[in-house]
């Protein structure tokens, strides 16, 4: 619930280039251009942090399989055997049906199953199930129930959906995720937690996390996550690599937080998750950080369980002096929000930001991966113990190093000032934008006592992005900024507030088919924004969409009312947060954040197409090879970037793969 994920325009843009003599991109297939990214500063740090980030590194790998598991219950089942027709084949590479069949499966990897990463529309294969069949046979690839595979795999109407939104359906009944067992429904799913927390109070653990809702002799049960339950032999394997990471431990907070994660992982017990997320929080003086486990519910309809993903990480030090700047006056924006003064938090504790260099993906946060991250999402825990959060600092770094020159600013910003102000100010504002997005926005305001954490279903993950990014775009535009030297003019803020606004209503539109509805939780939130704002500032003439040579294009007129426009939206968008009104969550989302106009839409992807741009990115991880003394300790890990794609996903496959 609480990832930014880069949809900017800057974002958008791919061009082939070598910076610093690191070559940043990759290869390309279907609609991902992949990247790397380069381990700033690395070699400047001691052998105890090196290692320790190689064992947390490992841990955090050995998840692979239960991410890929969790997003559908054939889809480990498939990616082994299309992993085994991919290494076996040795027939003619050049063919229409192997280069298809070659995309599929790279894009399965990229998904972590068949579906989709950010519309969770199943894949449609280029190939014939005649040609998979024959290759199987071929390759003697050993392959449990290929009938129904093939089914699962060829027909469209089959399980069509990972994760489907759609206001009138049963979100759980209808997604394919493998969170809910065989037959449980919405309703049940909702009742059955929601008669958890009957009775209980506050400061509740956030029930449902880490298991599979499943039905046994008719009665609902949780399948738990945990050591000797589901995934038990994976999460084996992550212990015992976080209980070697505990001999490299910086110091005795960092030691304390590993050992709880330990606990939790082995009792399944979700008070044992909140002990350690306190200590997370509480853990701040060293030099490496890491997220590991079951985290963002965003794989989940309801918005409760959680896909398991890893970061591990390790300070900016330069560049964190800029969020502590941002933290150390967070009672400052907070006292000065535009909500109605009840839902703002009367004392903001423990928020804590850094900038961070990621030193390795896993899980979820692998190949895509978010540019900003605030943590811990239990709402009761960030009141009390407060939060900490992370911009990535050499993840945006390749994003912008492979981001310019491509055309796609002269094709889609109106005119050579806002162009300008984009080349000068975008990247400042992007950054701060991510900063107070997750330092501040998503640790803003408070819940009214009594409101369920829940209430907003499976609107809560876009109610929360939008809360957030909102709290961001009416802070860039204030002078405090200015004042705090974290821009340089108060013209700056507009580069931001263009390329949002632009995004919202067109650009990210590149990322939908024709006569799709937008589904992911970003996209909603940003269009929503867009939307909502466009049609609130008609009468003042805000905003403007105007032709330009048979294009369109957004014009703003007016940018201190679209900053009051922010506001207003942001109040409502707290109030429905803090007071848990549904129905006005479901009718912002549905009217301002679901919809696409066709003539606009098909419009944007002519122009996009000319470009030759692919719209997605994602990371290929550095390989990490331990140097080891005499005595069997790390001396220094070697860094290795020149792994293929490829190569990676079935390294990966063999070296982590246990369920």
């Amino acid at each position: 619930m609480k990832k930014l994920f880069i949809l900017l325009i800057m974002a958008l843009q791919v061009v082939d280039i070598e910076a610093d003599n690191f070559e940043y991109n990759n290869e390309r297939f279907a609609d991902i251009q992949m990247l790397r990214y380069k381990l700033n500063g690395f070699e400047n740090l001691t052998p105890n942090q090196k290692a320790l980030i190689y064992y947390l590194s490992e841990a955090s790998l050995w998840g692979r399989d239960i991410t890929t598991d969790q997003q559908g219950k054939y889809n480990l089942r498939i990616r082994k055997m299309l992993e085994g027709v991919y290494t076996h084949f040795n027939g003619d590479k050049n063919t229409a049906d192997w280069k298809a069949f070659s995309t599929y499966i790279k894009q399965v990897w990229f998904g972590s199953g068949i579906y989709h990463h950010y519309s969770k529309d199943k894949f449609k294969p280029g190939f014939s199930e005649s040609w998979l069949r024959k290759q199987v046979k071929e390759c003697k690839i050993k392959v449990k129930g290929l009938d129904e595979l093939c089914k699962v795999i060829f027909d469209p109407t089959l399980l069509a959906k990972g994760v489907n939104l759609a206001a009138d359906a049963d979100v759980v009944l209808t997604s394919a995720h493998n969170f809910y067992g065989e037959g449980v429904t919405q309703q049940e799913a909702e009742d059955f937690y929601a008669k958890m927390k009957e009775g209980k109070g506050s400061d509740l653990p956030m029930f449902g996390l880490n298991s599979t809702l499943i039905k046994k002799k008719g009665k609902l049960v949780e399948d738990v996550w945990k050591v000797g339950g589901k995934y038990g032999k994976t999460i084996s394997k992550i212990v015992e690599n976080l209980k070697k990471a505990l001999d490299y431990a910086e110091n005795a907070k960092q030691k304390d937080v590993i050992e709880k994660l330990i606990t939790y992982f082995e009792t399944g017990n979700l008070e044992d998750f909140d002990k350690y997320s306190i200590a997370w929080v509480g853990s701040l003086e060293g030099m490496v950080d890491f997220i590991c486990g079951f985290i963002e519910t965003y794989g989940d309809p309801l918005s409760m369980k959680g896909t398991y993903e890893g970061i591990v990480q390790y300070k900016d030090l330069e560049a964190t002096k800029r969020t502590r700047t941002i933290s150390d006056n967070a009672q400052w924006f907070e006292d000065r929000s535009p909500v109605d003064p009840r839902f703002r938090k009367p004392q903001v504790k423990g928020i804590t930001a850094n900038v961070i260099n990621t030193a390795m993906l896993a899980g979820d946060s692998y190949p895509s991966t978010p540019i900003g991250i605030n943590l811990p999402n239990s709402d009761w825990i960030r009141a009390k113990h407060g939060s900490k959060s992370v911009t990535i600092s050499n993840i945006t770094d390749a994003y912008n190093k492979a981001a310019r020159g491509n055309g796609f600013s002269e094709e889609f910003v109106i005119d050579q000032a806002t162009r300008q102000l984009i080349e000068n100010y975008g990247d400042a504002c992007d950054d701060l934008h991510t900063d107070l997005h997750e330092c501040l926005g998503h640790a803003s305001g408070q819940l009214m006592p009594g409101t369920d954490p829940d209430a907003l279903k499976n609107y809560s993950s876009t109610n929360e992005e939008t809360r957030a990014d909102l709290f961001a775009l009416y802070y860039l535009a204030d002078p405090k900024l200015v004042e705090l030297g974290l821009l340089p003019n108060e013209e700056a803020y507009k580069a931001s507030y263009y390329t949002q606004m632009n995004n919202g209503l067109m650009t990210q539109l590149v990322r939908i088919k024709p006569g799709d509805n937008i589904e992911e939780a970003h996209m909603r939130n940003r269009a929503l924004i867009a939307n909502w704002c466009f049609e609130k500032g008609k009468k003042d003439n805000v905003m403007e969409l105007v032709k330009k040579e048979g294009k369109t294009f957004l014009k703003i007129n007016d940018y201190k009312a679209l900053r009051g426009l922010f506001a207003e939206l942001l109040a409502e968008i707290q109030r429905v947060k803090s007071e848990g009104d549904f129905e006005a969550c479901k009718n912002l989302v549905e009217t301002y954040g679901v919809k696409v106009n066709p003539e606009i839409h098909k419009e944007i992807l002519d122009r996009y197409q000319k470009l030759n741009i692919a719209p997605y990115k994602g990371f290929i991880n550095p390989i990490m090879t331990p140097v080891f003394s005499s005595n069997g300790e790390i001396i220094d890990v070697k860094l290795d970037y020149t792994e293929t794609y490829d190569n990676q996903m079935l390294r990966y496959s063999s070296q982590y793969g246990v369920e």
